[in-house]
Order: structure tokens, then sequence, then C-alpha cells
């Protein structure tokens, strides 16, 4: 009798957005942060990533310190219940504040946010706490839902991740003092496809479609602006072997690598 797959841990993960003041002749202005996670990681070690991570318990909404769509508004978005939803939010913004220190909150970044990060990361206090003591709120209108990714069933590990993407604030800038990654730096999707396809990067396969599907788009208006018409339903992969190596099947039969690249997506 085979064991009942793994319930999904609820996750999210966020596109941060940027537009480069001089980009590279032949590219677009269009730039996305990236993460490699340390190799000794019980999830995606070594995988190239966008910041994100499990929903915690700490992670809901306080309505005197959050501005923007509810978690109402937000469970219809993404098909969840408005717990989930607002979990969702609350996560996505604190998982980015911790891994990157881009604080999707307002009016203004405390001068000693450095501490309050430490804070959170170490778990002292919870990201609502440090919101309250300096009289910030959750700026859940800079977030905009993309996608949500199950992990395929019959992996040890599972995640039902929300995928949201969000420009950086004005004045801040992502950082790599994460314990999480060796690397994070700024890349154009169509550069970071590249690397990927020449085995250079190695990306799981919700990452390479979204870097693919954002590849299309010149600048981060136009990619927040498509954010607003997306219809988000989960997208759960199955596996396969194929030619001698593992591909992610999605729900349209397209099929990209799930074990390195090792040549080009179907």
């Amino acid at each position: 009798m085979s064991p009942a797959p793994v319930v999904p841990r609820p996750a999210a993960t966020v596109l941060l957005l940027r537009d480069h003041p001089h980009p590279v002749p032949g590219r677009s202005p269009l730039q996305v942060f990236l993460q490699r996670r340390v190799t000794g990681m019980a999830f995606a070690a070594g995988m190239t990533v966008f910041p994100g991570g499990g929903v915690d318990a700490g992670d809901r909404p306080d309505p005197d310190h959050w501005a923007g769509p509810g978690p109402g508004w937000w469970a219809g978005r993404l098909g969840v219940d408005p717990d989930l939803a607002g979990a969702f939010v609350q996560a996505a913004v604190r998982e980015t504040f911790e891994e990157c220190g881009v604080l999707l909150a307002g009016p203004g970044v405390p001068p000693d946010v450095r501490r309050h990060r430490a804070d959170v990361v170490a778990r002292r206090r919870t990201f609502t706490d440090v919101l309250a003591a300096n009289g910030l709120v959750l700026r859940a209108d800079l977030l905009h839902a993309w996608a949500r990714w199950i992990t395929p069933v019959g992996s040890p590990r599972r995640y039902d991740t929300a995928f949201f993407v969000a420009r950086v604030p004005a004045g801040q800038e992502a950082d790599a003092h994460t314990t999480e990654a060796v690397d994070a730096q700024w890349w154009n999707p169509d550069e970071a496809l590249e690397r990927w396809q020449e085995d250079e990067m190695q990306l799981m396969a919700p990452t390479a479609r979204t870097l693919q599907e954002i590849a299309g788009f010149a600048e981060s208006s136009a990619v927040l602006a498509a954010a607003g018409h997306r219809v988000i339903r989960p997208i759960t992969p199955t596996v396969r072997c194929e030619g001698g190596r593992l591909v992610s099947v999605l729900p349209d039969d397209t099929t990209i690598p799930a074990d390195g690249f090792q040549g080009r997506p179907a």
C-alpha cells in the first residue's frame, strides 16, 4: 500500500523587480532578484530561486498594521480561504524583509532597520511587532499575485507556494545578507535563462517557467500590469523520465528539465 502523499506546506515567494537605468545593449531594462541557495539546505539545495519561504505560525495579518487589499480580496485572487490568503501575503512580505532586506511596508524605513531585520530572522520579535513598534503598515498594495505552484505528489517535502511580483520601493536596495544563500544578485530574465540552458545555473521548474513568462516584458511596470490579468490556478507538475532525464510536466504538457538543464524545454 502506497503511503499517503505529504500535505503541502503553505509558502510564499516574491519576484522583486527593477528597471536597470543603463541596460546592456540587446537586453531589456527588466531585472529580477535571484538567490543561489546553500548546498546544505533541506529543500532546493544549490538551486537559484526567488526570495521566499514557508508560512510561519506568526504570519497572521493584523488589520491595524495592514494597508491595501485585505485577506478577503486576496482569497478571491488566490483561490484560498481568507486566513490562508492573509498568511500568504504576510509571509511574502516577511520573507522578503528577512532574505534581502527589502521592506514592503510604509511610510518609510526605520533608521535601525538592520537590527529589526536581525530580530525577525532570529525570531526574537515577530514581523508584526516590528511594524507596530515603528508605526508601519504592511503594504499589501505593493504585491501582485502571479501564480500558485504545488510540489509534485511523491516528493518528501511539498509546498503550496504563492508567487507574487513587486517592484523594489524607491530608496531601497536588495542585498545578499542571508545565511540561506551563497550568492544573490539582479538578473535580466533572458540572461538567467541562458545560464540555465548552459548548465551554469540550476533552476526548479516553477522558477524556470516564471522567468520564461516575465522575459517577454521589457519593464517592471509591464509585468505588474500583466499580473492583474492573470488567472491564478494551482499548478502541480508531474515528474517523469524522458530520454534518460527527469522532466517536470506542466498541465499544458510543457516539459521542463527537473534535474538541471540538460537540453532545451520542449
